[in-house]
């Protein structure tokens, strides 16, 4: 095998209509030998199921649309298997790109997995309340944090502060208390799961306000604001110069169980009626043995359509709840899902093998705008949130059709269009280092022993075949050695894009 592969081995895409961002993307890094290896991966829950909640709390906390969610607590991450989905990630459509169509996380799946609301208002800054943060924390916590002892950083406070002042409410506290240690509870909650950020062990503060009124905070489209905090993310970590990744990791890890049998655990026992759904996956689980990220990313390559469990569901709904279950529908949704500044396509005409219906090709989607672009004014940001605004309430007016899936279904339309537009695989087959090595030194001392070996007792016959091992020998290093100059000088002139692009 060549070391550089022949230019028929691109593995797309071919038509860069749909995928135009592709050298952005860390695929195109991995191909060419710099694979960044697993991502740092930041979900903050170790130390969450150390709240210790009183009956008023849980009541507060499921008017606040948590009560579901909260049973989760810590499920075990495996990183590798994440960063392998990662760099299937599009950011340009918002779903994973497999070898036979593309797949993504929706809002249904989201309610599904891990219990929260899909319907609701748009989860953006509450501006009713004014002044510092400080006095926000004073008003909403009755206590504040110390910037001397580094307990905030900006608009963002510790996770830990709040698990030291508020995770062990008193029998006796006021009912004054009990919300306030509630709302600490729950901005602990957000932080540390479905809108975890890269910074370590802190929250952003703006989340806080939301929780002021119990009732209203219910009202609040929590899913599709964690599905758009997560699609960012995902955006994010598959550029090639990312290395972690944050956000609801434990919903990505699930739904990625129900879908595809890669570094899946065993389930010890049926679980089906168990809701959230992602309850099926915490604790200690047979068959839990990890792979290294290469594994799982020669996996991803070589899936087949049957591979795929598309609707994995069928006979779990029995266990969602009543108010839950008639937000599913939205899961059809072709929409815009909302997180504070974060506006990002939900896109289910993509995803039409998951709703049990033939894939067609989809709608175009609209191009990211570009970073010289996004310095808008303050009031071109305005008019830009109220279109997606506008777009989020007409939601139910958005629901995608199509033809229902039968063994005699043909996508053949499709799959052609989707072979041109698509990145077919990420692992390249091709000498690592370490063997390169070794293969070039054992034919050195080939060589070498060709060269110093005596003709003098040979036969012509093997005079003749002693000349052709030569030859087969010479051409093998010439070929290697070439080969391995042109990588290496690949290489170099990657790293200096990369140079420039920080600079």
């Amino acid at each position: 095998m060549d070391l550089v592969e022949p230019l028929t081995s691109y593995p797309g895409p071919m038509d860069p209509i749909v995928l135009y961002d592709q050298e952005q993307h860390v695929s195109s890094a991995i191909w060419e030998g710099q694979d960044r290896g697993t991502l740092r991966c930041h979900e903050h829950t170790s130390k969450i199921d150390g709240w210790k909640l009183t009956k008023k709390q849980i009541e507060l906390v499921t008017k606040a649309g948590f009560g579901h969610f909260r049973l989760i607590g810590q499920i075990s991450l495996n990183n590798p298997l994440i960063s392998a989905l990662v760099e299937r990630w599009r950011r340009e459509t918002n779903t994973f790109h497999l070898p036979h169509g593309e797949i993504t996380i929706t809002l249904d799946e989201v309610a599904r997995i891990i219990g929260l609301r899909v319907d609701g208002e748009a989860v953006v800054r509450d501006n009713s309340m004014s002044g510092s943060h400080m006095e926000i924390c004073g008003d909403l916590l009755g206590k504040v944090p110390n910037s001397d002892a580094k307990e905030i950083k900006g608009g963002m406070v510790k996770l830990s502060w709040l698990k030291d002042n508020f995770s062990d409410c008193p029998k006796d506290a006021s009912n004054e208390e009990v919300e306030q240690r509630t709302r600490a509870f729950l901005l602990y909650l957000v932080g540390s799961t479905i809108f975890a950020t890269t910074s370590g062990n802190l929250v952003p503060l703006l989340y806080l306000p939301l929780f002021k009124d119990f009732e209203n905070a219910g009202k609040y489209a929590w899913a599709a604001a964690a599905l758009a905090f997560l699609y960012r993310q995902l955006g994010k970590a598959s550029t090639k110069s990312q290395g972690t990744i944050s956000g609801s990791l434990t919903l990505l890890q699930c739904w990625s169980y129900f879908h595809l049998n890669i570094g899946r655990p065993e389930l010890k026992q049926d679980l089906s009626h168990q809701f959230p759904l992602a309850l099926r996956w915490k604790g200690k689980l047979n068959n839990q043995a990890k792979s290294d990220v290469v594994m799982y990313r020669q996996k991803l390559d070589a899936l087949e359509p049957t591979d795929i469990n598309w609707t994995p569901y069928a006979n779990l709904d029995g266990s969602i709840p009543e108010e839950i279950r008639g937000d599913l529908i939205l899961g059809k949704s072709r929409t815009i899902i909302i997180c504070m500044d974060k506006a990002e396509w939900h896109l289910p005409d993509r995803c039409l093998r998951q709703f049990g219906l033939r894939q067609s090709i989809p709608l175009d989607v609209q191009r990211r705008e570009s970073k010289s672009n996004e310095l808008d004014t303050e009031i071109e940001s305005s008019k830009k949130m109220d279109l997606e605004l506008q777009e989020w309430s007409t939601r139910h007016q958005n629901i995608v059709c199509g033809v229902v899936c039968g063994e005699d279904v043909d996508e053949t339309e499709y799959i052609r269009w989707y072979s041109k537009i698509t990145r077919k695989k990420l692992h390249r087959q091709a000498f690592v280092p370490s063997q390169f090595q070794e293969s070039v030194a054992e034919m050195i001392k080939i060589q070498e022993i060709s060269y110093a070996a005596s003709t003098e007792d040979l036969s012509l016959k093997n005079k003749v075949a002693l000349e052709k091992i030569k030859a087969v020998v010479d051409r093998f290093l010439a070929n290697r050695i070439e080969g391995f100059k042109a990588l290496e000088k690949r290489k170099r002139s990657s790293e200096d894009d990369l140079i420039d692009e920080d600079v």
